[in-house]
């Protein structure tokens, strides 16, 4: 498991925990973060294998949960559950997820200083063995480079009207969407570590 599906050592033993139960429904981990403030929250972002979740998975997928952390009680503290969707502009945590998106914006962020910089913004190209590859602008001209996945400390798609019909078109073909249902969209947005707005995501106070 990848730091970006579970950073910290508790995220990881939290990991084990869950998967188990939301592959059990028939959907993916995505990403957990136990966050701290005064109330502690777990957050967990999880999604079909084919992509699309609905805020009913969500909250089957909370009642789920909670009940494998009222059997295991891996955190001492009171804290809250939040299960969301990964979102519109989406953190990508999995190898597949790069391959999946090709040829939208995104933002990766490595541990390290590669040639140095750590942060690149440019148009997914793929996948390579194991490396992510991403158009990025050197000099006025569009360069192709790859970055060992292993390397990436973080990375999301940036949220564009491209992005935005594709997404619902992907929806509508699952038949996990009507129209009639939304005003407008909603950005899901990934805040800095320690923050998250946790829009539409089914709470559980534990």
């Amino acid at each position: 498991m990848t730091d970006l599906i579970a950073k910290t050592a508790i995220d990881r033993r939290l990991a084990e925990i869950v998967t188990p139960a939301i592959e059990g429904l028939g959907f993916e981990l995505v990403r957990i973060r136990l966050m701290g403030g005064k109330t502690r929250t777990l957050q967990i972002m999880a999604d079909r294998p084919d992509g699309g979740i609905e805020v009913e998975d969500c909250a089957r997928i909370s009642t789920a949960v909670s009940a494998v952390l009222d059997v295991e009680d891996p955190i001492e503290e009171a804290y809250i559950l939040e299960v969301s969707s990964p979102g519109i502009d989406r953190p990508l945590t999995r190898l597949k997820d790069f391959a999946m998106w090709d040829g939208y914006e995104a933002r990766l962020e490595t541990t390290e200083l590669i040639d140095g910089r750590r942060r690149f913004k440019g148009t997914l190209a793929g996948t390579e063995d194991d490396e992510v590859l991403i158009e990025i602008e050197e000099g006025g001209e569009a360069v192709t480079i790859g970055l060992k996945f292993d390397w990436l400390s973080d990375a999301k798609l940036i949220l564009t009207e491209e992005l935005i019909a594709e997404m619902l078109r992907q929806r509508k073909e699952a038949g996990v969407i009507d129209e009639s249902r939304f005003d407008e969209i909603e950005e899901t947005e990934e805040t800095e570590e320690g923050e998250d707005d946790g829009s539409d995501a089914p709470e559980t106070k534990h």
